[in-house]
Order: C-alpha cells, then sequence, then structure tokens
C-alpha cells in the first residue's frame, strides 16, 4: 500500500527511535501509522501497549488485531482480561493511568504506548485521566499518540517534551484523502452553500391585547425526513451514517423510513441470513431487540446506540460492513474511532448537551462525526448533510461549526482522591511539585494555577482529617482508598465503619450498582425494595457526612451519591432471573443495565486488589459469579 507523506513522514521519525503526535483528520489513516509501530515492536522482541477511550473502541481494536496478530493480542479493560500479559496490550486509558501510578513495575517490558483519540485529554469528566497518564509515563516508554486536528497540538508536544527526556516530533496533516462536500436542508429544500439558509423572521403577534415575539416566517416549511432520505437513494449518496443525539429518536428514525427499500431480492436474502447467522452466534435467536430489528435489517436499515444489547450492537457493526445496511441511525459514539466509514453522513441536528445545556457542536465534534464520510479506495468525494432549524442554530453559528479553526485542546486536570493518595505514598508532601508538571499549568495563567494548587492541597487536608494519611504516609484506610478510583472516599468510609463486611453477596450488589448509577434528570423515583432502602439509609448518612467534610475543607467537587434505581434489577439477575425478566423492574435500556453492571463488576475487582479481609473477598467473589453471567459477560461476547 502506498502511504500519504505524512503518513511516511511520522513512520520515518518513529525509525528514528523519537515519540511523535500526529494531527490529521478523521478517516486520513493514522491507524497505519499505529499498526507499524505494533509490527516493528513484535519484529524487534519488545511490548506495546495500545490505549482507547472508550471500551467499545478498545473491544473493536481487539478484534481487528487478533485478526492481524493472533495470541500476541490482549486485552485489559477493567471488565475483559484476555491474554493480559501478551506483547501488544490493549486497554482503556484508565487502565493504563492505574498502572503508571502504581508502586509494581508492571510496565517495564513495554517499550511504545499508543494513545488513540488523545485529544480526550479535553473531556470534561475523564480528560484528566489522559494528562495523569502522560505526566507519569515511565521514561523508558516512548509515545505515539494519534489525534483529531487541533490547533494548538504543538503547545500539547511542547509541553510533553518540557516534562520528559523525550522531543515530541509533531506530524500535521489537514488535507483528509477524500474530500467532502457539505449540504443542507432547509426548509424542507436541499441547498449546497449555507448562505441560502435565511433565518426566520421575527413577526409581532398579540396575545390578550399584549404584543408578542416569535419567530416566524411564511414560507418555513418543516424538513421532512422522506425528502432527504429520497434525495440520498436517488443521488446514490448510500450507505449513510445518519447521526442523531437521542437513543430512543434512532429507532423511532429507523421505523419513520421503513417504507424505503433499499436492497433487492438477492441483497435481502444475503443480508436477513447473516443476520440470522450472526443472533444465532451472539445467543440473540427469538430476543425480542433483534427481532424488531429485523424487518429494518432486511430493507437495509438499521440503528446503533448506547442502550441496546452490547452483542446485538456488535451484529450491527457486522451488517454494516458487509455493506447491505444503506442507512444506519446512530449516537455519536459511532463516530470516535470505529472504522466504518460510509458515503454520505447526516446530522439530525446541530445541538447536542455539553456537561449543563445545550449548545452548537464544537468544530472538533462535528468533524469527528462528518469525517465517517467517504470511503477512501471507493469514494472520490465523502457528502455531508447538515438538517437546520434557524430557531436554534442561525447561519453564523453553521459558518463557525463547519468552517471555523477547531478548538484548542484544553486542560482538564483535576486529581481524583485515588490520585493524589498514590502520589503521596510516593512523594509525601513533595507532590505539591507534581502540579506544576501539568498541562493545566502550562497552559493556564498565573492565578488559575494558584487556584488550582490550592484544591490540591484542599484535598490533602480532608485525606488528613479522615485519617487516609498521617506523618508516616498512607494509613491502612489510604492505602484501601488508593485503589479505588472514583469511587474512594464513600466505599472507604463504609469499609471502615464494617458496613461492606456485614453485607451479604446480594447486598453487596445492589450497594456497588447504586454507586457508579446516574440517574437520568427525568428518571421517575425508584420503588426500593426493603434491602435498597436499608442500604440507602447507610450510604445516605455517609455520603452527607462526606460532603461536610468537603464543604468544610473548600473542595467544590462533591464525592458522588448513590442512586438505588437498578435496585430491583440488580436484586432479580443476582438471583437468576431471566433478563427479560429484570427489564420489567426498570425504565433503563438493555444496553444501560449491561453497562452499570459491568461498572459494578469492575468496582469489585479494585476492591479484591486492595487489602481487604478475605471474607470480604470471598463475598466479592460470589457477588462477580452472579452479575457475570449470560449478556453481562464481556469477555464471552469477544471470545466469540
Amino acid at each position: 500500500m502506498k502511504l500519504d507523506p505524512f503518513q511516511e513522514q511520522a513512520i520515518e521519525y518513529i525509525n528514528k527511535g523519537f515519540s511523535v503526535l500526529v494531527s490529521a483528520p478523521t478517516g486520513a489513516g493514522k491507524t497505519v501509522i499505529a499498526e507499524h509501530v505494533i509490527n516493528d515492536s513484535l519484529a524487534k522482541g519488545v511490548k506495546v501497549v495500545y490505549t482507547a477511550p472508550i471500551k467499545a473502541l478498545s473491544n473493536q481494536k481487539f478484534r481487528d488485531f487478533q485478526g492481524i496478530y493472533g495470541d500476541k493480542i490482549g486485552i485489559l479493560t477493567g471488565d475483559v482480561s484476555i491474554n493480559p500479559h501478551a506483547p501488544v496490550l490493549i486497554m482503556t486509558t484508565e487502565i493504563f493511568r492505574n498502572k503508571v501510578l502504581s508502586e509494581k513495575p508492571e510496565l517495564e517490558g513495554y517499550s511504545w504506548v499508543i494513545f488513540d483519540e488523545i485529544h480526550y485529554l479535553d473531556d470534561y469528566e475523564r480528560g484528566t485521566v489522559w494528562e495523569e497518564s502522560l505526566i507519569f509515563l515511565p521514561d523508558h516508554m516512548k509515545l505515539l499518540g494519534l489525534s483529531a486536528t487541533v490547533p494548538n497540538i504543538e503547545q500539547f508536544a511542547e509541553w510533553i517534551s518540557s516534562i520528559h527526556s523525550k522531543h515530541m516530533k509533531v506530524v500535521v496533516e489537514k488535507t483528509r484523502p477524500v474530500p467532502l462536500s457539505f449540504l443542507f436542508q432547509h426548509n424542507n429544500r436541499i441547498v449546497d452553500n449555507f448562505r441560502k439558509i435565511r433565518p426566520e423572521v421575527r413577526k409581532n403577534y398579540y396575545h390578550k391585547g399584549r404584543p408578542r415575539r416569535m419567530m416566524t416566517d411564511e414560507n418555513t416549511k418543516p424538513n421532512k425526513l422522506s425528502t432527504l432520505i429520497t434525495e440520498l437513494d436517488e443521488n446514490n449518496r448510500l450507505p449513510s451514517i445518519y447521526f442523531v443525539f437521542s437513543r430512543k429518536r434512532c429507532e423511532i428514525l429507523a421505523d419513520e423510513i421503513s417504507c424505503f427499500d433499499f436492497l433487492d431480492e438477492a441483497e435481502k436474502d444475503e443480508i436477513v441470513s447473516l443476520f440470522d447467522r450472526l443472533c444465532e452466534r451472539f445467543s440473540l435467536t427469538g430476543e425480542k431487540s433483534a427481532e424488531n430489528l429485523r424487518p429494518l435489517v432486511r430493507r437495509g436499515i438499521a440503528y446503533h446506540h448506547a442502550g441496546m444489547l452490547p452483542t446485538l450492537k456488535e451484529v450491527v457493526e457486522r451488517l454494516f460492513t458487509s455493506r447491505l445496511i444503506k442507512m444506519i441511525f446512530t449516537t455519536e459514539t459511532f463516530a470516535l474511532g470505529i472504522n466504518m466509514p460510509a458515503r454520505t453522513v447526516v446530522f439530525d441536528e446541530l445541538r447536542k448537551y455539553y456537561g449543563s445545556s445545550f449548545a452548537t457542536l464544537k468544530t472538533r465534534d462535528f468533524y469527528q462525526m462528518a469525517g465517517r464520510a467517504g470511503r477512501r479506495g471507493i469514494d472520490t468525494a465523502g457528502f455531508v448533510y447538515s438538517r437546520v432549524n434557524t430557531r436554534y442554530t442561525n447561519p453564523g453559528e453553521l459558518k463557525r461549526m463547519i468552517y471555523g479553526d477547531p478548538e484548542n485542546v484544553s486542560s482538564r486536570f483535576n486529581a481524583s482522591y485515588a490520585t493524589i493518595l498514590n502520589l503521596y505514598s510516593r512523594f509525601g508532601e513533595n507532590l505539591y511539585d507534581i502540579y506544576p508538571r501539568s498541562f493545566h499549568w502550562f497552559q493556564v495563567e498565573k492565578n488559575r494555577r494558584a487556584k488550582a494548587l490550592q484544591q490540591m492541597r484542599n484535598k490533602v487536608a480532608l485525606l488528613a482529617s479522615l485519617g487516609y494519611i498521617d506523618d508516616k504516609g498512607l494509613t491502612g484506610k489510604g492505602i484501601f482508598a488508593g485503589k479505588l478510583y472514583g469511587y474512594e472516599l464513600s466505599l472507604t468510609e463504609l469499609y471502615e465503619k464494617a458496613h461492606l463486611d456485614a453485607l451479604s453477596a446480594l447486598e453487596l450488589g445492589v450497594l456497588i450498582t447504586a454507586l457508579v448509577f446516574e440517574p437520568r434528570k427525568t428518571a421517575e423515583p425508584p420503588k426500593l425494595t426493603r434491602t435498597a432502602k436499608y442500604l440507602r439509609d447507610i450510604t445516605d448518612r455517609t455520603v452527607a457526612e462526606i460532603h461536610r467534610q468537603e464543604k468544610k475543607c473548600g473542595l467544590w467537587d462533591n464525592s458522588k451519591e448513590y442512586a438505588y434505581n437498578l435496585s430491583s434489577a440488580v436484586e432479580g439477575w443476582m438471583r437468576n432471573e431471566p433478563f427479560e425478566k429484570i427489564l420489567e423492574a426498570t425504565d433503563a435500556d438493555e444496553g444501560e443495565i449491561i453497562r452499570y453492571f459491568r461498572m459494578s463488576l469492575q468496582i469489585f475487582r479494585e476492591i479484591l486488589d486492595t487489602n481487604a479481609p478475605a471474607p470480604l473477598k470471598h463475598k466479592i467473589k460470589e457477588a462477580i459469579t452472579l452479575i457475570n453471567r449470560d449478556v453481562v459477560d464481556a469477555e464471552k461476547q469477544l471470545r466469540e
């Protein structure tokens, strides 16, 4: 395969022993560079770590690489551990961060780390994990960072070079191998220039004698989905990935176009046969959600979102690679590193929820998804359609989103209590010298540095007041908490007060699931079982006291509260009820339930790595066995 100039340049730097950052558009071919590092390392007998931001991407890379490298590939994600000492080990960035902070020499044999989607350092909730991983990157490891297009990649590289004895090389590619054409649906017309989109006119109207202002236009027409789909079909612009920012809407829209039929009889037979074989392979035959999808698949239509069974999502992914799925309605995670391009990408809307409010898409997020349009070696152009409602997105915002520069990568450094405990164990009071090594310190002005450093001091003060550290270092309590990233204080307080020791395996399952569960803002208050009420009283008191101490120490990020919305579901599951039965006990989606059950398993495994007593560990192993079965078993899915 002939390499592009940017790929050749990156590989040349790698061959000379440099660490490299690559910034290039989605779909440009960054994975080729990662594969060179893997091939070269295997040839030299050295090991490689490959990190990915989400478990779904880690799983996909495991399957892809296993097809190439066989048993030289392993995976470690918290709920999956397959071949964990392999020369090429795929893991989530959280697992890698935990390993670099550990005092165990777990990464001695690994010479390279590949960070896929390294711009995730900018993620508000999880970005600090990337930053901590880079701050504490072992000196013997070289780095390959693969990033979407970011303007400040040179600044990013300069920071890494400043804290490590590594001269980072930067490779930037701005041109896509398959150019994109942008089109818009507005007033139910398809236009090829955003200047043709007129904002709605403000007009007065009267209500009870008072003038009111409203957005209106006598010529405004609703954007019909059928108009858009007909445009794509008649202009040979299928297959298409249609991005939606709502799981439920993915399914609604797929059903809405079920009047379309994109396949001939031979193609129908082929895709239904493939669908049935995959359903049998993944034990989905007769499963309700698979049966609901089947008639759509027969017409070349599918949907894919996090609320689906993980096995059914994998079936859809495999169907899509067959090129017989012509329209797939999906949420944005489908764009994150998963190598499934199409001729066309469609945006259902141009606003999404960013942490606390809705806003027009960031340029970088837009191109992360738009970059899936245009298949290299197949298409001469990719097409991106945006459905525009000028009540929410005006032409100026549209211009900024599509033609503006991508946003800079900004630090989200916010060391967790567990991170601080591990640093205190190694550096004592000198841990404050770590902060000047952060990208946050490198980027921000002096007053923000002082505030961030004060937050670290406040966390240490809290940990000291609660007995996690003393003048000798970490106490037994602190050693326990240092293994529990993200949930350390409440779990440790419950452990210290012997609450965990007093619980049965089933009660532990209910408690840990409540710890990881994040209820939607619109969720109905759950009807609690007797077990859940008992546990809620204990955890509410514990968390309230932690919040009081955090407030006293001037900390603005409170420890997470427990939410018992899945209590009936997890009790039923641990009593061996079928999955269909437990769905009746909650309004959570199938995929949502499985994700939280798997997150619970990860916390249980972290507790097994602590200094907890043998009887508690025995009950935790029992809880793991009761939860980790059938559709919840992530390893089973990967092995099939």
